[in-house]
């Protein structure tokens, strides 16, 4: 099952590709650009009286986006991918950030500034992430969790930096395609079962704009309510995930990224920081990720 849906995703999206080169070419209609950048951090003592631990770490993302336009059609798509590593002194090499999240909506024109529109993204990461206080225990892989979100809806555009886009008809689909980990009844899924269907409905709202001058700001929140949940009682939680991005260049190759990630979802259920009767709490908990680099960076 993982081969079959692999390949049906990478020929998809090669497909995609390959159409929105030959339209460039023959229509000229789509705009594409993108960077990639490169994040270095590393940290050595020797002899260093006040002590300190050797570090080093790396933090790649690359994204790609493409627009088409043509009289009432829009279509706009995005990849973005980002891995990094961190190794300390006396502890094996671990990755610090992974993403893999794939997007693409389709509009057909109501009005200037309202389409009728239809969302397709997916969302996983490459790589084996270990739970922090079990260095050998494995809590997701690619694929588990992988999430697939469809939708048809509304967007509205009032200014072109702010895109409002609301669907009262979602489908979204929690993947674990990890038999240990679905057995688990991990990232939401029916103990045994690896894939956790949801139906009901998103708010997707992004914002990108230079707020002031070598100052970017991107921001996207997403909202989504499963208003058909089986358990009646749960139907009143709502699914966060939150990004923003800032992004301050010093010059053409240079500069320097802010990234806030926060994401709260009542089916995953995590371990905190607390004992009932000598057993850890397991329970749905606000996630938040920060970061802060500096490096190469190249647009195109």
């Amino acid at each position: 099952m993982k081969k079959i849906i692999g390949t049906v995703f990478v020929m998809c999206f090669a497909a995609g590709l390959t159409y929105a080169e030959d339209t460039t070419a023959v229509e000229g209609n789509w705009k594409v650009s993108g960077f990639f950048l490169q994040n270095l951090n590393q940290v050595s003592f020797t002899n260093w009286a006040a002590g300190g631990e050797n570090s080093f770490s790396s933090t790649s993302n690359a994204r790609i986006n493409a627009k088409y336009a043509k009289g009432i059609i829009s279509w706009e798509s995005y990849l973005d991918m980002s891995y990094g590593i961190v190794k300390l002194e006396d502890t094996p090499m671990r990755k610090n950030t992974d993403k893999i999240d794939l997007f693409s909506k389709f509009g057909r024109e109501i009005n200037e500034r309202l389409n009728y529109s239809a969302i397709f993204n997916f969302q996983s990461q490459f790589d084996k992430g270990y739970k922090p206080s079990e260095p050998d225990e494995v809590v997701s892989r690619f694929m588990a969790p992988g999430y697939l979100t469809v939708a048809i809806g509304l967007d509205y555009k009032p200014v072109e930096f702010l895109s409002i886009f609301l669907s009262p008809a979602t489908g979204k689909f929690t993947f674990v395609l990890d038999d240990e980990l679905a057995a688990l009844g991990a990232y939401g899924v029916d103990e045994g079962k690896n894939v956790n269907p949801e139906f009901g409905a998103l708010l997707r709202i992004e914002f990108e704009k230079e707020v002031v001058t070598n100052v970017n700001v991107n921001s996207r929140v997403i909202l989504f309510n499963n208003y058909t949940d089986s358990d009646v009682s749960n139907r009143k939680n709502t699914d966060v995930d939150w990004i923003v991005g800032i992004n301050m260049p010093v010059n053409k190759y240079i500069t320097a990224t802010i990234g806030l990630h926060l994401l709260y979802d009542h089916d995953t259920k995590i371990e905190k920081d607390r004992m009932v009767d000598g057993e850890p709490v397991v329970g749905p908990t606000t996630q938040f990720k920060q970061q802060f680099g500096m490096g190469l960076v190249y647009n195109f």
